[in-house]
Protein backbone atom coordinates (compact mmCIF):
# COMPACT_ATOMS: atom_id res chain seq x y z
CA UNK A 1 0.00 0.00 0.00
CA UNK A 2 1.55 3.43 -1.47
CA UNK A 3 2.22 5.89 1.59
CA UNK A 4 -0.62 8.37 1.99
CA UNK A 5 0.12 12.22 1.03
CA UNK A 6 1.00 13.06 4.56
CA UNK A 7 3.70 10.81 4.90
CA UNK A 8 5.50 12.08 1.40
CA UNK A 9 5.00 15.25 1.93
CA UNK A 10 7.05 15.22 5.61
CA UNK A 11 9.53 12.80 3.78
CA UNK A 12 10.10 15.97 0.95
CA UNK A 13 10.15 18.20 3.98
CA UNK A 14 12.89 16.38 6.10
CA UNK A 15 15.05 16.47 2.73
CA UNK A 16 14.84 19.81 1.30
CA UNK A 17 15.07 20.65 4.86
CA UNK A 18 17.76 19.29 5.49
CA UNK A 19 19.76 20.50 2.18
CA UNK A 20 18.90 24.27 3.78
CA UNK A 21 20.13 23.66 7.16
CA UNK A 22 22.94 21.52 6.54
CA UNK A 23 21.83 19.12 8.91
CA UNK A 24 21.53 15.47 7.08
CA UNK A 25 18.19 13.81 8.06
CA UNK A 26 17.72 9.98 8.79
CA UNK A 27 16.69 8.37 5.49
CA UNK A 28 13.62 7.86 4.68
CA UNK A 29 12.78 4.67 2.89
CA UNK A 30 11.09 3.24 6.38
CA UNK A 31 8.29 5.73 5.68
CA UNK A 32 7.93 5.62 1.66
CA UNK A 33 8.39 1.54 2.62
CA UNK A 34 10.65 0.86 -0.32
CA UNK A 35 8.54 2.20 -2.98
CA UNK A 36 10.23 3.44 -5.76
CA UNK A 37 6.68 5.30 -6.70
CA UNK A 38 6.62 7.20 -3.70
CA UNK A 39 10.28 8.28 -3.39
CA UNK A 40 10.09 9.86 -7.34
CA UNK A 41 6.56 11.50 -5.52
CA UNK A 42 8.89 12.80 -2.82
CA UNK A 43 11.07 14.13 -5.57
CA UNK A 44 8.49 15.73 -7.17
CA UNK A 45 6.81 17.29 -3.78
CA UNK A 46 10.33 19.57 -4.13
CA UNK A 47 10.57 19.71 -7.68
CA UNK A 48 7.02 21.86 -7.31
CA UNK A 49 8.07 23.55 -4.50
CA UNK A 50 11.22 24.88 -6.19
CA UNK A 51 10.31 25.53 -9.44
CA UNK A 52 7.26 27.67 -7.82
CA UNK A 53 10.71 29.45 -5.50
CA UNK A 54 11.91 30.40 -9.34
CA UNK A 55 14.75 27.75 -9.23
CA UNK A 56 14.95 26.59 -13.36
CA UNK A 57 15.23 22.84 -14.17
CA UNK A 58 18.36 22.67 -17.13
CA UNK A 59 17.99 19.38 -17.31
CA UNK A 60 18.22 16.03 -15.86
CA UNK A 61 20.85 12.99 -14.18
CA UNK A 62 20.82 9.86 -14.66
CA UNK A 63 21.79 7.95 -11.24
CA UNK A 64 22.18 4.21 -10.30
CA UNK A 65 23.62 3.16 -14.23
CA UNK A 66 25.83 0.59 -13.26
CA UNK A 67 23.87 -2.67 -14.44
CA UNK A 68 26.11 -4.81 -12.09
CA UNK A 69 25.84 -2.51 -9.08
CA UNK A 70 21.78 -2.28 -10.19
CA UNK A 71 21.60 -6.30 -9.87
CA UNK A 72 23.43 -5.78 -6.21
CA UNK A 73 21.02 -3.25 -5.81
CA UNK A 74 17.39 -5.05 -6.99
CA UNK A 75 16.99 -2.74 -9.41
CA UNK A 76 15.94 -3.19 -12.96
CA UNK A 77 16.77 0.28 -14.78
CA UNK A 78 18.45 3.86 -13.86
CA UNK A 79 17.00 6.56 -11.55
CA UNK A 80 16.79 10.29 -12.70
CA UNK A 81 16.16 13.65 -11.05
CA UNK A 82 16.38 17.06 -12.46
CA UNK A 83 19.06 19.71 -12.84
CA UNK A 84 19.18 23.31 -11.71
CA UNK A 85 20.76 26.21 -13.05
CA UNK A 86 22.20 26.81 -9.90
CA UNK A 87 23.74 23.62 -9.42
CA UNK A 88 25.99 24.30 -12.30
CA UNK A 89 29.60 25.26 -11.58
CA UNK A 90 32.34 26.39 -13.94
CA UNK A 91 35.44 24.38 -15.18
CA UNK A 92 38.13 24.48 -12.64
CA UNK A 93 35.48 26.28 -9.76
CA UNK A 94 36.13 25.46 -6.34
CA UNK A 95 33.20 24.25 -4.34
CA UNK A 96 32.36 26.07 -1.06
CA UNK A 97 32.04 24.61 2.29
CA UNK A 98 28.59 23.63 3.03
CA UNK A 99 27.43 24.07 -0.74
CA UNK A 100 27.32 20.41 -0.95
CA UNK A 101 26.63 17.76 1.95
CA UNK A 102 28.96 14.80 2.30
CA UNK A 103 30.13 15.55 -1.20
CA UNK A 104 31.71 12.68 -3.94
CA UNK A 105 32.46 12.92 -7.63
CA UNK A 106 32.32 11.38 -10.24
CA UNK A 107 33.44 11.63 -13.79
CA UNK A 108 30.60 11.56 -16.72
CA UNK A 109 29.62 12.71 -20.41
CA UNK A 110 27.31 15.74 -20.32
CA UNK A 111 25.10 15.73 -23.45
CA UNK A 112 23.08 19.11 -24.30
CA UNK A 113 19.95 18.20 -26.74
CA UNK A 114 19.32 19.46 -30.26
CA UNK A 115 15.90 17.94 -30.49
CA UNK A 116 13.10 17.27 -28.25
CA UNK A 117 12.92 13.49 -27.33
CA UNK A 118 9.00 12.50 -26.75
CA UNK A 119 9.15 9.31 -28.17
CA UNK A 120 8.36 6.44 -25.40
CA UNK A 121 10.45 3.88 -27.28
CA UNK A 122 13.48 6.19 -28.57
CA UNK A 123 15.93 4.16 -31.07
CA UNK A 124 19.61 4.43 -30.63
CA UNK A 125 19.41 6.85 -34.33
CA UNK A 126 16.66 8.65 -32.62
CA UNK A 127 18.93 9.60 -29.75
CA UNK A 128 22.33 10.22 -31.79
CA UNK A 129 19.77 12.77 -33.99
CA UNK A 130 18.88 14.52 -30.89
CA UNK A 131 22.66 15.42 -29.60
CA UNK A 132 23.60 18.82 -30.38
CA UNK A 133 27.05 18.49 -28.38
CA UNK A 134 28.91 16.11 -25.32
CA UNK A 135 31.20 17.69 -22.93
CA UNK A 136 33.44 15.80 -20.16
CA UNK A 137 31.75 16.68 -16.80
CA UNK A 138 32.15 16.06 -13.69
CA UNK A 139 29.39 15.87 -10.68
CA UNK A 140 29.50 16.60 -7.92
CA UNK A 141 26.89 14.23 -5.61
CA UNK A 142 25.71 15.24 -2.39
CA UNK A 143 23.45 13.38 0.30
CA UNK A 144 21.14 15.13 2.77
CA UNK A 145 20.84 11.20 4.06
CA UNK A 146 22.99 11.28 7.47
CA UNK A 147 25.89 8.95 7.22
CA UNK A 148 25.49 8.20 3.77
CA UNK A 149 22.93 5.53 5.06
CA UNK A 150 21.32 6.05 1.70
CA UNK A 151 19.76 3.00 -0.17
CA UNK A 152 17.90 3.46 -3.33
CA UNK A 153 14.75 4.78 -2.46
CA UNK A 154 16.18 7.41 0.11
CA UNK A 155 18.62 8.21 -3.22
CA UNK A 156 15.64 8.85 -5.56
CA UNK A 157 13.58 10.94 -3.05
CA UNK A 158 16.59 12.75 -2.44
CA UNK A 159 16.57 14.55 -5.83
CA UNK A 160 19.26 11.49 -7.08
CA UNK A 161 21.40 13.12 -4.70
CA UNK A 162 21.79 16.03 -6.98
CA UNK A 163 24.50 18.28 -5.27
CA UNK A 164 26.29 20.29 -8.27
CA UNK A 165 27.79 19.42 -12.16
CA UNK A 166 30.64 20.97 -14.08
CA UNK A 167 30.74 21.39 -17.65
CA UNK A 168 34.31 20.76 -19.16
CA UNK A 169 35.51 21.65 -22.52
CA UNK A 170 35.29 21.60 -25.52
CA UNK A 171 31.53 20.87 -26.37
CA UNK A 172 32.02 17.68 -29.71
CA UNK A 173 29.39 16.65 -31.86
CA UNK A 174 29.64 12.91 -31.77
CA UNK A 175 30.95 12.17 -34.66
CA UNK A 176 34.24 10.13 -34.39
CA UNK A 177 33.44 9.39 -30.43
CA UNK A 178 32.85 6.10 -29.38
CA UNK A 179 31.49 7.28 -26.10
CA UNK A 180 30.86 2.94 -24.92
CA UNK A 181 34.36 2.43 -25.74
CA UNK A 182 35.84 6.16 -24.46
CA UNK A 183 38.65 6.10 -21.62
CA UNK A 184 38.32 8.41 -19.07
CA UNK A 185 40.09 8.62 -16.40
CA UNK A 186 40.01 10.79 -12.98
CA UNK A 187 43.15 12.42 -10.97
CA UNK A 188 43.22 14.00 -7.82
CA UNK A 189 45.99 16.66 -7.13
CA UNK A 190 47.76 15.32 -10.10
CA UNK A 191 47.80 11.66 -9.59
CA UNK A 192 45.31 9.19 -11.33
CA UNK A 193 43.22 7.36 -8.87
CA UNK A 194 40.37 5.69 -11.27
CA UNK A 195 39.62 5.35 -14.72
CA UNK A 196 36.84 3.06 -16.27
CA UNK A 197 34.83 3.50 -20.21
CA UNK A 198 31.32 4.00 -20.71
CA UNK A 199 30.54 1.09 -21.36
CA UNK A 200 29.75 1.51 -17.42
CA UNK A 201 27.24 3.15 -18.01
CA UNK A 202 23.78 1.27 -18.78
CA UNK A 203 26.26 -0.17 -21.31
CA UNK A 204 26.79 3.00 -23.02
CA UNK A 205 25.93 6.62 -22.32
CA UNK A 206 23.64 6.36 -25.20
CA UNK A 207 21.71 3.89 -24.28
CA UNK A 208 21.60 5.67 -20.93
CA UNK A 209 19.62 8.62 -22.74
CA UNK A 210 16.99 6.80 -24.34
CA UNK A 211 16.49 5.03 -21.17
CA UNK A 212 15.91 8.49 -19.82
CA UNK A 213 14.21 9.81 -22.73
CA UNK A 214 11.82 7.05 -22.35
CA UNK A 215 11.03 7.23 -18.82
CA UNK A 216 10.48 10.46 -18.93
CA UNK A 217 7.92 9.99 -21.78
CA UNK A 218 6.17 7.74 -19.36
CA UNK A 219 6.02 10.39 -16.40
CA UNK A 220 4.58 13.14 -18.84
CA UNK A 221 8.11 15.21 -18.91
CA UNK A 222 9.51 14.08 -21.97
CA UNK A 223 13.15 15.76 -22.92
CA UNK A 224 13.53 18.96 -24.38
CA UNK A 225 15.89 20.58 -26.72
CA UNK A 226 18.51 22.46 -24.79
CA UNK A 227 18.50 20.15 -21.99
CA UNK A 228 21.74 19.21 -20.49
CA UNK A 229 21.35 15.56 -19.22
CA UNK A 230 24.12 13.60 -17.37
CA UNK A 231 24.35 10.45 -18.29
CA UNK A 232 26.01 8.66 -15.53
CA UNK A 233 29.22 7.68 -14.08
CA UNK A 234 32.35 6.19 -15.51
CA UNK A 235 33.89 4.63 -12.05
CA UNK A 236 33.30 4.65 -8.93
CA UNK A 237 32.25 7.94 -7.23
CA UNK A 238 35.64 9.21 -5.29
CA UNK A 239 35.11 10.99 -1.77
CA UNK A 240 35.98 14.49 -1.50
CA UNK A 241 37.48 16.45 1.19
CA UNK A 242 38.96 20.46 1.86
CA UNK A 243 41.60 21.04 -0.51
CA UNK A 244 41.22 18.37 -3.07
CA UNK A 245 41.36 19.11 -6.52
CA UNK A 246 40.12 16.62 -9.04
CA UNK A 247 40.20 16.52 -12.83
CA UNK A 248 38.86 14.07 -15.33
CA UNK A 249 40.15 13.43 -19.03
CA UNK A 250 37.91 11.68 -21.58
CA UNK A 251 40.12 10.44 -24.69
CA UNK A 252 39.05 12.15 -27.49
CA UNK A 253 36.61 14.63 -25.71
CA UNK A 254 38.65 16.70 -23.15
CA UNK A 255 38.71 17.86 -19.42
CA UNK A 256 37.30 18.77 -16.71
CA UNK A 257 38.27 19.58 -13.40
CA UNK A 258 36.81 21.22 -9.97
CA UNK A 259 38.20 21.63 -6.46
CA UNK A 260 37.21 22.06 -2.49
CA UNK A 261 37.66 24.50 -0.06
CA UNK A 262 40.28 24.01 2.07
Amino acid sequence: MSPNPAVLQDAADRLRQAGETGIPCAPVREQLGNDMAAAYAVQGLNRDIWLKAGRRSVGYKIALSNRAAQKTMGLTEPAYSNLYADMLMGDGDTVAKGRVMQPRVEGEVAIVLERDLAMEQPTLADVIRAVAYCLPAIEVVGSRIANLDAKPVDIVADNANGGAFVLGAPARRLEGLDLRRMPMSMSKGGAQIISGTGEAVYGSPLHALAWLAGRLVSDEMPLRAGEVIMTGTYFAMQPAAPGDLFEIEAEGLGRCAVGFEA
